[in-house]
């Protein structure tokens, strides 16, 4: 039984003994099994996955620690990893969350500005290889953003895609023209959430904005922004705080296709479908609308 040795472990890290007597299963995630587990006194929030993926949760709490560590913004605080014979798991800060409001999202995008100016690398990339979603997400450490962005992002998920029956004419094309399209756009190495999407942020019942689930790494700050764009977008309130901020630099609108491929590769790399012909009309996109 997995539940035993996990409350062994809460009890040893809390040094307060904790035997878990509800596990209630929590709906939303597609990559892992998620439980609030509790003892009727305190509760955590629990991840279970198969034993072979404990370096992804290790990877999570080492991010989830480091966001943790810049005091800017709220994560839920990684209490322990570990594995069991038939799981390996992560327990965190449970947080009870609600809807956020014009001032709760215009903290957002000011506390997230102030993370992404913490930046104590002079390279890209980060200590280990973590998950975007389910896929590895390479951080080899680059000096040069382009380079990172071009062997470590963009050209990884493209060699996945072709492996996966994925069609790009123009990928190469494209590939050769990212040293060029970043050539003159001078960024420091930013810490990022990395996975930065709607149903990875969310608010504590006291509005105080929260980001989980995270793809840690340093890069140029401009792919969290981006990505709030991809799928619906984020409130006005979140990108006016933030440009207040920490104003974006010129040019971003041109960058900001180029960084969002990554993820809709991916998304082909996960779920396949109609994600191939939106891969290839954004690359027709940015190689007719490069500055």
């Amino acid at each position: 039984m997995t539940w035993p040795e996990i409350d062994h472990h809460i009890s040893q890290i809390t040094g307060e003994k904790f035997v878990s007597n509800q596990h209630l299963p929590i709906s939303g995630g597609c990559i892992n099994q998620s439980y609030a587990i509790s003892n009727s006194k305190i509760t955590y929030f629990v991840k279970l996955n198969q034993p072979s993926q404990k370096s992804m949760f290790i990877a999570e709490s080492l991010g989830l620690q480091q966001i943790y560590n810049t005091q800017t913004i709220r994560v839920p605080k990684p209490l322990c990893w570990g594995i069991t014979k038939t799981s390996s798991y992560i327990v965190l800060e449970w947080l009870e969350m609600t809807h956020g409001n014009h001032q709760s999202w215009a903290d957002m995008g000011r506390k997230l500005a102030v993370m992404h100016k913490f930046s104590t690398n002079k390279s890209f990339g980060w200590d280990m290889d973590n998950t975007i979603g389910s896929t590895p997400q390479i951080n080899n450490f680059h000096t040069s953003w382009s380079e990172f962005y071009l062997q470590n992002r963009l050209n990884y998920q493209l060699q996945l895609a072709k492996k996966q029956g994925g069609i790009f004419p123009h990928a190469d094309k494209l590939l050769a023209l990212i040293p060029q399209l970043l050539a003159n756009y001078q960024t420091q190495p930013s810490l990022v959430h990395g996975d930065l999407w709607s149903g990875n942020v969310g608010f504590t019942i006291e509005n105080e904005p929260v980001i989980f689930d995270p793809a840690t790494y340093f890069a140029d700050r401009e792919v969290d922004i981006a990505m709030t764009e991809l799928f619906g977008g984020f409130p006005l309130a979140f990108y006016q705080s933030y440009q207040k901020e920490f104003p974006l630099d010129q040019g971003y609108q041109y960058r900001k296709p180029l960084y969002n491929l990554y993820h809709i590769l991916n998304h082909f790399n996960l779920f396949g479908g109609s994600y191939s012909s939106q891969a290839n009309q954004m690359i027709e996109k940015i190689l007719q609308t490069q500055p």
